[in-house]
Formats: C-alpha cells, structure tokens, sequence
C-alpha cells in the first residue's frame, strides 16, 4: 500500500513482470481543476506534477499529464497495479488544497472486448 510522504515497497518480480510485459495495470483518466488555492501558486504545477509522477513511479505505475483548455485545467492518463494505490495517491494530492480531481477507470479495447464478449453470470 502507498502512503503519502512515506516509502513504498513492492516485490521486485511484480514490478519487473509489470514494467517489461506491461500487464496488470489498471487504468484510469483522471480530469483536474485547480482550486483557488492551486491557480494562485501555478507556477508551482510542473513541481507537483514530478511529485505525482513520482509517486505513481514508486507505485510501479505511470503516467502523463496533459494541460487542457476548457472544462478542465488538465487530464492524466495513469496506468497502476493496485486501484487503492491510486486512490491514496489522489487523495493525498487533494489534501494539500491545490487541485480537485474527478477519476474514471478505464479498459483498452482489448480488454473491454474481453468483458463484452464474456458470458454472463
């Protein structure tokens, strides 16, 4: 489990099968807005946004970061062996006042062709 400002351990075996073949990754597009708080320290972003990498890094996930015009300030797309890393990472992130996030997961087409074509329980 990760925890905010603390370090994360993971099996190595995990962490090499994941960051060569790529599975076990979950995914998800996380849409962001800056509160009053985090616009008023933008220039403070790019800083933040290496602690998020970091952290979804040490998670043994990834990510990237686009900054949007429109309803939203910025979209992540963010790949995770476990759903609960990412959502402590989310959440402290939330907690220090500067963005509020709204998460989907998300399936590649593949693995929605999977779930779509499976028979029913």
């Amino acid at each position: 489990m990760f925890f905010c400002g603390g370090l994360w351990r993971f099996n190595v075996y995990i962490f090499v099968w994941v960051y060569y073949f790529g599975e076990f990754l979950s995914s998800f597009v996380v849409f962001g807005n800056w509160t009053e708080q985090g616009i008023k320290k933008v220039t403070e972003a790019p800083k933040r946004i290496k602690q998020t990498r970091d952290m979804i890094e040490k998670a043994g996930g990834k990510m990237q970061l686009y900054y949007t015009a429109g309803k939203y300030d910025f979209v992540m797309i963010a790949e995770i062996p476990k759903d609960e890393d990412l959502m402590a990472i989310l959440l402290c992130i939330g907690s220090m006042g500067n963005i509020r996030t709204t998460t989907m997961k998300a399936w590649t087409e593949t693995q929605g062709a999977k779930i779509l074509t499976a028979p029913h329980p």
